[in-house]
């Protein structure tokens, strides 16, 4: 699961080419949960997290800044988090996360690119039971605890799968533990370098390389959005070409 998830993700950044769009999401997140929890990361584990991310993926402290300042604002309009699910082309399911300021602007846009692909949206909650919903940490090794002894130590928090990765280890735990999990690795001395919440597809269905530049194509067309997150899929990824 772990290392399909980690390939797809290096795709979407490549995708993008370069780091603008992954500021302006990164950017809402902080806003979002500066919003709900305030502007202290100490006392806001959310955005305290966040702060990890933004300065593993080099943003720069004025962004961030910026995007904590924008919650409090007077100008600020809240942004909405929405989901929009459907068929792609060949029958791919596709998951669109937003955070949006005018929802009627952003499931226009979202329906729009799914006919002009010749896909069908469909109605929120429809295919959410084809994902796995989770929660993504990447922490620092710390020395003398093997992989397995962590995962003895997680198991009861609902962590399900761990691995190593360039010196990180990177842990899948269920969404709904998010919180608990966070608390767990802070309070025992873990290094959170970054967390992401994703959707992880527990089917997945084989393409044609035809077919599959068909659905990047809307993917891309997707993720173009200003209001789109994430969009998640469960298109089997192609096999990674050896270096």
């Amino acid at each position: 699961m772990g290392r399909a998830f980690e390939f797809r993700k290096a795709r979407k950044f490549k995708r993008w080419g370069n780091m603008a769009r992954v500021f302006t999401k990164l950017g809402k997140e902080i806003t979002i949960a500066v919003k709900a929890g305030g502007p202290d990361p100490g006392s806001n584990p959310r955005l305290r997290v966040l702060m990890q991310t933004a300065k593993k993926e080099n943003m720069p402290k004025d962004n961030v800044d910026r995007a904590i300042k924008r919650a409090s604002s007077k100008d600020y309009t809240d942004y909405k988090e929405m989901n929009y699910e459907g068929y792609g082309p060949f029958g791919i399911a596709v998951f669109v996360e937003t955070a949006t300021d005018n929802t009627t602007r952003t499931v226009g846009n979202v329906r729009s690119y799914f006919n002009k692909a010749g896909g069908a949206l469909g109605t929120t909650g429809s295919l959410e039971f084809l994902f796995d919903h989770k929660c993504v940490f990447h922490i620092l090794k710390k020395d003398g605890v093997s992989l397995d002894d962590l995962e003895l130590e997680l198991i009861d928090y609902g962590v399900d799968e761990l691995e190593e990765d360039e010196g990180e280890v990177i842990l899948y735990g269920d969404f709904a533990q998010n919180a608990a999990i966070q608390k767990y690795l802070e309070e025992n001395g873990y290094e959170i370098t970054s967390s992401e919440f994703v959707r992880i597809p527990n089917d997945l269905k084989d393409v044609t390389p035809e077919q599959r530049e068909t659905i990047d194509k809307l993917i891309e067309r997707l993720e173009e959005d200003e209001d789109v997150q994430n969009v998640f899929t469960n298109m089997q990824e192609e096999e990674e070409e050896e270096a």
